[in-house]
Order: structure tokens, then C-alpha cells, then sequence
């Protein structure tokens, strides 16, 4: 392993809250008002020409990366059988692994992006620098990564979150950016984004970032 790992009872925490929410994540994630991840994804796909190869961390149900799919070659990783199960028939032509991200290796340059939708609050914070910096390795010169990060901050935790036992963690926006800079990277769009979840969570924002590794 070139990664640390997670470890063992933080991803039991995640893959069996997603396996037990199973189609009801996808179901409360359509009930969100406004939810920009349709418009970044819009910017990404703007800026990738066809048939580009692109990785997905923490894919879910597949609904999101699906606009992505028909366009480009897709490796989508998800941490839940049940989630990949779901995704499975909205991403026919797609390579799943159920893998946990800090496990992942790929050579260098695979990638012509990388995307993350609300899964990196699920890796510990002080992983994220070793991810990032694995991420633009993954990445070709010129390649994208475009993700949602927390904007608060906040240490490893684990509590109730619709209804099951979640593990969350996450710098703030300041600290995300730099770290990101520090992995080599360009931003390109960098913008916090409020909406509102279904009660009881109520109105949340994120740390939206478009980045480009150099040429």
C-alpha cells in the first residue's frame, strides 16, 4: 500500500451507512434545492474534449457522473456494493471498483480528470494532503479535478446523519485551497456554494473547486 489507510472501523462506519441508505440517498440527494453540482460539471465537461479518460471518487448511485459517462471513459469508485449496485446500470459502460479512495493507485497521467461529489468530508483531514498530491500525480499535465469540500472545518467525527452512524471530517476553505496549491495545482474556479437539504439538515454550504494540474 502506498496510502495510509483509513482505518478499519472508519470504513465500516462509511460503507455500511451507504449500503444500509441504499436507494433512499439517492432519493433525499434529488430533494436538495440548490445543488450546483449540474453547473460544475458543466464546467468541467466544457473544458475536456470526447473520449478523455475520467475518475470518479465516491460515485454513489451513478445519477451524477452518469452526464459524464456517455461523453467519456469512466472509472467510478465507490466504498458500498449497494451504492455500486445502483450505479451499475446507469453507468453500463463504465469500469466499477469498490475500493476505499486511499487505497487507489494508477499510474502517473492516467487521468484526463478526476472528480469528487460530497465524498472527501468522509476522508480523514489529515489525509487530504496525501490525497491531493496523489490526484495530480494521477492526473495528465493539463488535467482536471473537480470537487465539493467542506468550508467549516472540523476533526474526525462520527454521529447520526439520516439516520445512520456517519463519519465525517474536513478542513476549512482557506486550508483546502492551500492545500490543493501545494499539490501543484492552478484553480480555475473556486466559489462556496450554499443550499438547503431536506430537514433536519437545513441550509449547508460547500467549497466548490475546479482545478488544473499544469501542462
Amino acid at each position: 500500500m502506498r496510502h495510509a489507510n483509513l482505518s478499519d472501523e472508519r470504513k465500516r462506519i462509511v460503507q455500511s451507512a451507504y449500503d444500509a441508505l441504499g436507494p433512499r440517498f439517492g432519493d433525499w440527494g434529488e430533494q436538495i434545492e440548490g445543488d450546483p453540482w449540474e453547473r460544475f460539471l458543466g464546467e468541467l465537461a466544457a473544458r475536456l474534449r470526447g473520449g478523455g479518460l475520467v475518475l470518479d471518487l465516491g460515485c454513489g448511485n451513478g445519477a451524477k457522473i452518469a452526464h459524464l459517462a456517455e461523453r467519456f471513459e469512466l472509472v467510478a469508485v465507490d466504498l458500498s456494493e449497494e451504492q455500486l449496485a445502483l450505479a451499475r446500470p446507469r453507468l453500463p459502460g463504465a469500469t466499477l471498483l469498490c475500493r476505499d479512495f486511499v487505497d487507489l493507485d494508477f499510474e502517473p497521467g492516467t487521468f484526463d480528470a478526476v472528480t469528487a461529489f460530497y465524498s472527501i468530508m468522509h476522508v480523514p483531514r489529515d489525509e487530504h494532503r496525501d490525497l491531493f498530491g496523489w490526484i495530480a500525480r494521477w492526473l495528465k499535465p493539463g488535467g482536471l479535478f473537480l470537487a465539493s469540500l467542506g468550508h467549516v472545518g472540523g476533526p474526525d467525527r462520527t454521529y447520526e446523519w439520516l439516520g445512520v452512524e456517519m463519519f465525517f471530517s474536513s478542513f476549512d476553505a482557506d486550508t483546502s485551497r492551500g492545500l490543493l496549491r501545494d499539490a501543484g495545482f492552478e484553480l480555475e474556479l473556486d466559489e462556496l456554494v450554499w443550499m438547503r437539504e431536506p430537514e433536519p439538515q437545513g441550509e449547508v454550504a460547500f467549497l466548490w473547486v475546479l482545478a488544473r494540474k499544469p501542462r
